[in-house]
């Protein structure tokens, strides 16, 4: 038997997204519809306030009016999208996370350890991530920035009580394509409080391979640079589709060399998301060895408000959980 205000709860959703969507709402017998405009929302703390309709349609104008300034001919650009009975679960998730927020704390912890472990293994699994962990985020880059803080902390001790200071000793490096998402590794330096000679950007082929893959060789000589010069190389990140092209990395070497220069390796790509078909290319195969990869679920299926997820793996139990 489902609880009520489960039941109440999907169906309020029901009644929300029918009256964002556009369609017409039924009125009592002898009720006229009242129509709303900008000038009609209520200022701070006027009147007695709104019923949850009347705030729907307020909400609903806002989305589907125009500017003020905008031609009068010009047709509507901002008709809501009609997200379906997928994206209408995706949406229901939301409510379902503010409703058992109000929980206990120890019912409210048992439930959270049992849902984070199953959607876990689950994702684990479909993507052939075997014996990983999962962070899930917002924003898409928020799990690298995670990995990344994580890795600094393995190989600077001192880090999580000294902070950036034990990294002056020996600079770390991170690597990435010059075909990876623009503005990603600026991000990275950003938040990590890293300077951006900490970000080294490698070319990809010219002469052999593709245009947009990352020149393995020349990564190589970097590495090797890098350490004459007495830094340390951290981590790299590795496409599974690029954001142009859609081309992937050679992972399967790029894993060598990580395993070689005791690196850790990312990978991030629309093509992660045929790990989960039947039948696997090679070269997206090889993604199943990297040390963690970032999943986007929402942008690959068209549902609204899916968190993306970063599935990782590490050797030391007690950084288990990302910070």
């Amino acid at each position: 038997m489902v609880d009520s205000t489960l039941a109440q709860m999907g169906k309020n959703l029901n009644e929300a997204m029918r009256i964002l969507e556009n369609r017409e709402r039924e009125v009592d017998a002898g009720t006229e519809r009242r129509h709303f405009s900008r000038t009609s929302i209520p200022g701070p703390l006027q009147g007695d306030g709104q019923d949850v309709t009347s705030i729907l349609h307020l909400v609903h104008n806002l989305i589907h009016d125009k500017d003020e300034e905008e031609e009068e001919d010009k047709p509507n650009q901002c008709r809501m999208q009609n997200v379906g009975e997928q994206g209408h679960m995706a949406l229901l998730g939301h409510s379902l996370a503010a409703y058992i927020s109000v929980l206990g704390r120890e019912r409210l912890r048992k439930l959270t350890t049992r849902i984070l472990s199953d959607t876990t293994l689950w994702l684990c699994r479909l993507f052939r991530f075997e014996n990983g962990s999962a962070y899930f985020h917002e924003d898409d880059r928020n799990g690298l920035v995670k990995v990344c803080r994580l890795v600094i902390g393995a190989h600077y001790e001192e880090y999580a009580s000294e902070g950036y200071t034990v990294l002056s000793s020996k600079q770390p490096v991170i690597y990435h394509s010059a075909a990876c998402r623009a503005g990603l590794g600026q991000h990275l330096c950003s938040q990590l409080g890293l300077p951006l000679s900490s970000l080294c950007t490698v070319p990809c082929n010219t002469i052999f391979g593709s245009q947009h893959q990352m020149d393995v060789a020349l990564l190589d000589k970097l590495i090797k640079e890098d350490i004459e010069a007495g830094k340390l190389p951290l981590l790299l990140i590795a496409n599974a589709g690029t954001p142009g092209a859609g081309h992937t990395d050679k992972l399967g070497r790029l894993r060598d060399l990580c395993d070689q220069y005791s690196m850790w390796l990312h990978v991030e790509g629309v093509n992660l998301a045929t790990l989960a078909l039947g039948q696997v290319t090679s070269s997206i195969m090889a993604a199943t060895r990297s040390d963690s990869v970032t999943l986007t679920p929402g942008p690959w299926l068209g549902l609204p408000a899916v968190t993306a997820v970063t599935l990782y793996r590490h050797e030391d139990p007690a950084l288990v959980r990302l910070p």
